[in-house]
């Protein structure tokens, strides 16, 4: 069914019509379709969008796009209530409940299962609370030894980036640059650039500063362009024709290493808030259902893991759907149990909540 009409209205017209927890839905099953293979495999060589493109991995499209609507939600949540203690609370009890549940569920409950009997004797408590205070992957001791990969929670990695980006838009505001949206699309452009930079083998090096390596590059680069898709909403035109052109062009940059990138988080970018904008009656009831999203990207990995290392010949096929149905089953634990109860406190002391859920 294709979209009726584009919805570009402000945020509290956008309750019923957006399609933002369906998309978060999505991208995170999106991510356990790339790791199975790869975490069975220990390589690509199976990854769906790896073998079409030879560029990027689903795993690195989902991360692309959860920070693209990262992006346009953050700032639509400070443009809605520019005061900085609540923002910071906002951001604060959406990322910090779930991660330090799902650390101690990976580092407790986990790790004694894909460890040997010394775990507990190895483990450093200090180390794991300020690893988990800094939302960095759980420090553990010695986990899935022998196997592929042998983390406890290799998709922890991402969230202390997206935590930062939040800080930007902090900072962003406490200083007014958000009341002149041309001081965001400038960053943004030269995060474009430092990417093309990287990409075209540009080493840029300033005292680790401007290490292009770095993932925040690439990640900023994609919350600071949804940002953008926020700021100029009221200039945007989203249209179907333009799918005509956008998308061809999209599919053919995704074929270089050196435009995929870039892409995504302009051509992408256009087309996923397109669709997440769009008003399309029959999936209206994903908006009733929970976000499940965050629980379910938090627990993949080690479901995914726990699963290979208990039936080591577990096929692809089999290991992606079961996955998926045992995340989404933690997923809505996560938000009912963890997640919902701690965002009611952002109501505390008379604080409004938004009318679409920010990750």
């Amino acid at each position: 069914m294709h979209p009726k009409t584009i919805n570009t209205s402000p945020a509290s017209h956008l309750q019923r019509t957006n399609n933002f927890n369906l998309c978060r839905l999505v991208l995170a099953i999106l991510v356990i379709v790339s790791h199975g293979p790869e975490l069975i495999d220990g390589n690509r060589h199976r990854e769906l969008l790896t073998q079409l493109f030879h560029t990027i991995s689903f795993g690195e499209f989902a991360v692309d796009g959860f920070f693209l609507i990262s992006g346009y939600l953050i700032t639509q949540s400070w443009h809605e209530t520019p005061q900085a203690f609540s923002f910071l609370k906002k951001r604060v009890l959406r990322i910090f409940p779930a991660f330090i549940a799902w650390s101690l569920i990976s580092a407790v409950i986990v790790g004694p299962l894909a460890a040997d009997p010394r775990y507990f004797f190895q483990f450093d408590i200090p180390a794991f609370a300020k690893g988990m205070l800094a939302l960095q992957v759980p420090q553990v001791p010695p986990v899935f030894v022998g196997s592929h990969y042998p983390l406890i929670n290799g998709s922890m990695w991402t969230i202390s980036y997206e935590f930062y980006c939040y800080l930007a838009i902090l900072a962003f505001g406490i200083f007014g640059l958000l009341r002149h949206r041309a001081s965001w699309l400038s960053t943004t452009l030269i995060l474009l650039a430092l990417n093309v930079l990287h990409n075209f083998g540009v080493q840029t090096t300033c005292f680790g500063f401007c290490d292009l390596v770095n993932p925040i590059y690439r990640l900023s680069m994609f919350f600071f362009a949804g940002g953008c898709f926020f700021l100029y909403r009221d200039s945007l035109r989203y249209e179907k024709k333009f799918l005509i052109v956008l998308i061809p062009l999209l599919l053919a940059a995704l074929f270089s290493i050196r435009t995929a990138e870039i892409a995504l988080a302009t051509l992408g970018g256009y087309l996923l808030f397109y669709f997440a904008l769009a008003r399309i009656p029959v999936l209206s009831y994903f908006n009733k259902l929970p976000d499940v999203s965050y629980g379910l990207y938090l627990s993949a990995w080690p479901v995914t893991k726990l699963l290979i290392l208990f039936y080591p010949e577990i096929s692809a096929p089999t290991l992606v759907p079961l996955t998926t149905l045992i995340c989404i089953i933690f997923g809505a634990a996560s938000w009912y149990v963890v997640e919902k109860p701690f965002l009611k406190l952002k109501n505390w002391q008379g604080s409004r909540p938004s009318a679409i859920n920010a990750t």
